[in-house]
């Protein structure tokens, strides 16, 4: 039998609590010995999603059953439902994830704070502080001030908290720009009293976007995929907004993607090459170009 990964057991605990959480959304009193039985798991797994992952609810217990405080019925959109679940699901998640960190999460101006997008986390136990002033400031609408890379930035207008692929970023406008910062470069943060006006269509943009590069003009890169692995990018999207145009007669594919920065797409091509090729624009093919002849001048030098 295959071995589990940790992120399939995320994902099966994740879709239980969610189930769980909409039958007590909807005012139902759960039976943990019914529930056992429902999810194929042991009573004492379901007393731990009840007494542990879910601690934080505000239950009332009838006899043996489980039921939701009134005021608490009816609260919680799918989308909530299913955020939380994951959240449950995985405590190292976030920083000091305890019961009252997780009993704000449930209100929902909080939960906007918050995107995440995949399973495996950093750790950010040591910097729960700066997290919860980029919520606040996040939920505020209120501008901040940090120090990243070296660098001042003033009066920025923080957006959106994103986790991709495991690691911590603060969507953030610099003026007119919307900008990712990585959260665990950002030094000093200071939030201010002056407030901002989100701008319609932002958070939209970021939660539609399928990596960190929130630029808001793209252009469009055209590969060519070899036959022997374009099941691989049938099968799922592998490039940045992946577009398949045309399957060839040999089983290749011409692929388009579109991307905000070069950094969004040249590691993925030097990962499949030599079976993806570039056919537009250009300046990309000529900077990967630059970029391999590089690495071999280096190779030929340690030689």
């Amino acid at each position: 039998m295959a071995k589990m990964t940790t992120s399939n057991t995320h994902e099966k605990v994740s879709v239980r609590l969610a189930e769980i959480l909409i039958k007590l959304n909807r005012g139902e009193k759960l039976d943990p010995h019914q529930l056992a039985e429902e999810f194929g798991v042991t009573l004492r797994t379901i007393q731990r999603d009840l007494l542990e992952r879910l601690a934080y609810l505000p239950f009332t217990k009838d006899q043996h059953y489980f039921i939701l405080e009134p005021y608490y019925l009816g609260k919680l959109s799918t989308a909530d439902i299913e955020r939380f679940a994951s959240l449950s699901g995985i405590k190292a998640l976030f920083p000091a994830l305890n019961d009252s960190f997780l009993r704000e999460l449930f209100d929902t101006r909080i939960s906007q704070a918050y995107l995440v997008k995949g399973h495996h986390y950093e750790d950010l136990s040591d910097k729960s502080g700066e997290f919860k002033q980029l919520e606040q400031a996040i939920v505020q609408h209120r501008l901040i001030h940090f120090i990243y890379k070296g660098k001042n930035y003033t009066s920025i207008a923080p957006y959106k908290l994103v986790n991709h692929k495991g690691i911590w970023y603060l969507a953030a406008k610099d003026e007119h720009q919307l900008k990712t910062f990585s959260f665990t470069q950002l030094k000093g943060i200071q939030v201010i009293e002056q407030g901002f006006s989100p701008e319609t269509g932002i958070n939209t943009l970021i939660e539609n976007e399928d990596s960190i590069w929130f630029g808001e003009t793209k252009r469009e890169v055209v590969l060519k995929i070899d036959h022997g692995v374009a099941p691989y990018f049938k099968r799922r999207n592998l490039l940045p907004n992946q577009q398949i145009d045309k399957e060839l007669e040999d089983g290749s594919l011409i692929v388009s993607s579109r991307i905000a920065h070069d950094d969004q797409i040249l590691p993925l091509i030097k990962y499949w090459i030599p079976h993806v090729s570039i056919i537009a624009p250009k300046e990309l093919r000529d900077t990967l170009l630059e970029l391999l002849c590089h690495y071999l001048r280096n190779d030929e030098a340690i030689k």
